[in-house]
């Protein structure tokens, strides 16, 4: 069984074709980069979802050497993620569904994350940290859901560093966050950050709020470096996330920690989570690079696949997007 996904949810426009034994026969990407100092906002990235998906398809279907006829369904992200590029993709597979005469399964992108990055990885039951630039969860399985114990209470961490690396005028080529990351690696002083936890979730506003202030000031002193400031924010945040990532191990009694999301691929986040899960019984950590970690049409696809195969379908009627779709929303049907 074959299945094509798509995504486009938000930056990245990503085609992925894999097979029922997990295989991925094509996962090709097209990211919308802005200059540096700004973002990137709905209108421009749908159409540059427009312009580059119906490319992006031919050269899946090339990679992976098969015609449209054996693959089985379609799988498109619904959400939860930016309206305007959600909608601009959602069209295009409402039209190849109708010319190829395949059904379309919609996908939550969270639970996207989660299957790809158990695929890929071998883990099994594991605690999952989700973090990208829309996203901060702490989650766990329980009864037929992708239970949330922890979140952000306002910004995602990749919104965060994002936004900095905005105040930085750094490149968002391939991405802010890996900019940050590489500057932070040069980083010598720790400049003190709010630290914000409370209880099981986690806030990043202020942390924001109180660096972009160090940067005008500190810099503009000569007290400190941008790698310095750099190499703080990433060690404020991710032990916020590592400790809250403990404790739902501890809660739900499990030895496994796998990190999916675009903010995923940050090798000192994953240093950092790997010393923590060291110290604990039988702990092992899961992560992917950046060909899984970041948003890819592939994990779609084959959360999809699993969908389809449980039996679920989306009547054409009902694919519509919403920028809003907790990860607990969705039966997950193929697990048991």
């Amino acid at each position: 069984m074959l299945v094509m996904g798509f995504e486009g949810s938000a930056n990245k426009l990503g085609i992925g074709i894999v097979r029922d034994d997990g295989t991925i026969l094509a996962n090709v990407r097209h990211t919308y980069i802005t200059p540096p100092g700004t973002g990137f906002l709905p209108r421009e990235t749908a159409h540059h979802h427009q312009q580059y998906i119906l490319d992006l398809v031919q050269n899946a279907l090339e990679v992976a050497k098969i015609q449209p006829s054996e693959l089985a369904c379609l799988a498109y992200t619904k959400g939860p993620g930016m309206g305007a590029p959600l909608r601009s993709v959602a069209v295009v597979v409402r039209t190849l569904s109708l010319l190829w005469g395949k059904p379309m399964i919609a996908v939550n992108h969270c639970v996207g994350h989660i299957e790809m990055g158990r695929i890929v990885t071998g883990a099994q039951n594991p605690v999952v940290l989700y973090v990208s630039g829309g996203n901060t969860q702490v989650i766990s399985y329980s009864m037929n859901r992708y239970r949330i114990f922890g979140e952000t209470i306002d910004i995602a961490v990749g919104n965060c560093l994002d936004r900095f690396a905005r105040i930085l005028n750094l490149s968002n080529d391939p991405s802010p966050g890996y900019n940050i990351e590489q500057m932070a690696k040069k980083g010598k002083q720790y400049i003190e950050l709010p630290y914000v936890v409370k209880g099981m979730d986690v806030s990043f506003s202020g942390i924001l709020t109180a660096i972009e202030t160090f940067a005008t000031q500190k810099l503009a002193s000569g007290e400190c470096t941008p790698e310095d400031l750099c190499f703080s924010l990433q060690e404020t945040v991710f032990s916020m996330l590592v400790e809250t990532t403990e404790r739902a191990m501890a809660h739900c009694n499990q030895t496994e920690v796998l990190i999916v999301g675009g903010v995923g691929c940050n090798e000192r986040l994953q240093e950092m989570m790997q010393q923590m899960v060291s110290q604990r019984p039988n702990g092992k950590l899961f992560a992917t690079d950046d060909r899984y970690c970041i948003d890819n049409g592939a994990m779609i696809a084959w959360a999809g696949l699993l969908q389809f195969k449980s039996g679920q379908t989306t009547k054409i009627e009902d694919t519509t997007c919403t920028q809003r779709f907790r990860t607990d929303q969705v039966p997950v049907t193929w697990r048991d």
